[in-house]
């Protein structure tokens, strides 16, 4: 059976300028025109996504905003798990409680469009998150914040305690009825705290994705750097680390490489693998 390549993008895929290199360009688009299925499985929105792999070929279907929906290339939802709209307000007033401020809303309007909700009242990193949402018309504010009817992500940026104190409430109120990611941001001085739906992670989405393409667990190859990635590293076959991922998710990985992400490590694995006979 063929094989099936999976691989989160921030600081594994992309670069940490969150650009691509020629290389990985070259190597991505030669391994799918072979024959090769490789797709992503990243924190991100579809749209974000298009953006950032532009002139990358994508066929295959993609995992998006953490695991809570997989759609095609073209952005046709093909799974989605979502938070409803009574237990998106309740986390939203027990976060306020907590931490004294409002989150950052991704979800579906009635129409099925992604929307990025965002609070009038915002702190400094949610102020400076946005700022690289510019003219993005995903956007809209709202006062008083509520949630949608569709919540896919429902995400905090706070210091580490603020986080914790929020997650560890939230955790009392819903216990595994939700599920919640919370690390280091990797591009500001805060920590990162998503609450989704608690079959919302990329380990469940790798099982969809599985039964969509009709691939079994032990041909499934998946690349990751961080904490919301050792889920998917629990469902894959194998398992493969960047350079500079966390210990943790070295530990559990099955292969890793000498190269991070800032020297094409994915790339570099897929050239040796895919074309290590021509």
């Amino acid at each position: 059976m063929q094989n099936f390549y999976l691989t989160d993008l921030d600081k594994t895929f992309l670069r940490s300028d969150l650009s691509v290199s020629d290389f990985s360009r070259r190597i991505w688009n030669k391994s799918v025109e072979q024959g090769a299925k490789l797709s992503v499985a990243t924190a991100r929105s579809y749209t974000g996504v298009r953006k950032l792999l532009k002139g990358l070929h994508l066929k295959e279907p993609l995992i998006v905003l953490d695991g809570v929906m997989i759609t095609s290339p073209d952005g046709d939802i093909l799974h989605v798990s979502a938070l409803d709209r009574e237990m998106g307000d309740e986390i939203i007033e027990i976060g306020y409680r907590v931490g004294g401020f409002y989150p950052l809303l991704v979800g579906l309007d009635e129409e099925g469009i992604e929307r990025f909700i965002y609070p009038k009242r915002r702190n400094a990193y949610q102020e400076e998150l946005l700022r690289t949402y510019h003219n993005d018309r995903r956007l809209l504010d709202a006062d008083p914040l509520r949630a949608m009817e569709r919540n896919l992500k429902i995400v905090y940026m706070e210091s580490e305690t603020v986080t914790a104190e929020i997650e560890e409430a939230l955790k009392a109120r819903f216990q595994d009825v939700i599920e919640i990611k919370r690390s280091k941001d990797p591009y500001m001085d805060c920590w990162f705290m998503t609450v989704m739906h608690a079959k919302g992670d990329k380990a469940h989405a790798l099982l969809q994705l599985e039964e969509i393409e009709g691939v079994n667990r032990a041909h499934t190859t998946v690349f990751g750097d961080s904490h919301n990635d050792l889920g998917l590293f629990s469902f894959a076959g194998r398992k493969i680390a960047v350079a500079n991922a966390i210990d943790e998710l070295k530990a559990s990985a099955d292969i890793v490489l000498p190269w991070t992400n800032d020297e094409d490590a994915v790339a570099r694995f897929l050239e040796k693998e895919i074309f290590k006979d021509t």
